[in-house]
């Protein structure tokens, strides 16, 4: 995965997805997004100083036109951020990642809430450990260790995420967070080039370039053992090991989820 060009990457496929303003818009219009010279209007800089940008001819643009050109692509705080850190890399050793290790107190904590469905997660979203509830939530499918597999190769996804086209804008998303400037990692690439041969849905995803640095959110789940269940979950980063992130899902306390949850924990406990 080549990083020679991640700024012009992020521009082109920022401008390619964002709706034209009232003084752009006609019907005689070929691109679904905003042409060069609209987004170098937009942000006040001439066409050739951006068509370089773009083409990585020029890297290094100021703040204010960081900031214009954010601006021009509609940019939320996250996406602009991440435009900062392209045209300001910082210096990065490049270095062996470590192993991917869970520590046993972590574990433990989680194996102290048997009502709690816990896993953690490492840098692209394979389960790293999960307590017995966690276990019982993903069990049943051909990925149920990886996350990110799970939505886009396996044949059960669409099934057991009922609102899958938001749960897979959100998992490349948070890949793409996650990643940041740093797309050397080997298991990004690995992961990356594998779901870009096998999934067409993965592969226009991913060449949006969002991102979602998800914090919390509700997600539907269809069990193939309790039926509908409806869960937040909070997401915590894993200070102690850098790339992970302890997810904790809940229902409302009272709600038909809840039950469910509870029937799926003693299913779970029976079996082991």
């Amino acid at each position: 995965m080549s990083d020679s060009n991640l700024l012009g990457e992020f521009l082109r496929a920022r401008r390619g997805i964002t709706a034209p303003a009232d003084g752009f818009a006609d019907t005689r219009r070929r691109v679904s997004g905003l042409r060069r010279e609209e987004v170098a209007q937009l942000a006040g800089v001439s066409t050739d100083y951006y068509v370089r940008l773009e083409q990585g001819r020029e890297r290094t643009p100021s703040a204010q036109v960081v900031d214009a050109l954010g601006r021009a692509l509609q940019l939320d705080d996250e996406a602009l951020a991440h435009l900062h850190s392209l045209a300001r890399p910082k210096p990065r050793a490049r270095r062996r990642p470590a192993k991917e290790r869970v520590s046993p107190r972590l574990v433990q904590l989680m194996d102290a809430w048997p009502q709690t469905p816990a896993v953690v997660l490492g840098r692209t979203m394979t389960v790293l450990a999960a307590n017995l509830l966690g276990e019982a939530l993903f069990g049943g499918h051909e990925h149920s260790g990886d996350l990110l597999r799970l939505v886009f190769l396996d044949p059960d996804a669409r099934e057991f995420y009922p609102d899958w086209e938001q749960v897979a804008v959100n998992t490349v998303g948070g890949l793409r967070s996650a990643a940041g400037t740093d797309l050397d990692d080997p298991l990004l690439i690995e992961a990356v080039g594998e779901l870009s041969l096998k999934s067409a849905d993965f592969r226009r995803l991913w060449a949006r370039h969002d991102l979602r640095q998800k914090t919390h959110e509700t997600k539907r789940f269809r069990h193939p053992l309790v039926g509908m269940l409806t869960l937040h979950y909070e997401s915590m980063t894993v200070n102690s090991a850098p790339g992970q992130q302890l997810v904790v899902y809940q229902a409302d306390p009272g709600s038909p989820s809840e039950s469910a949850l509870g029937l799926l924990g003693s299913l779970a406990a029976g079996d082991r």
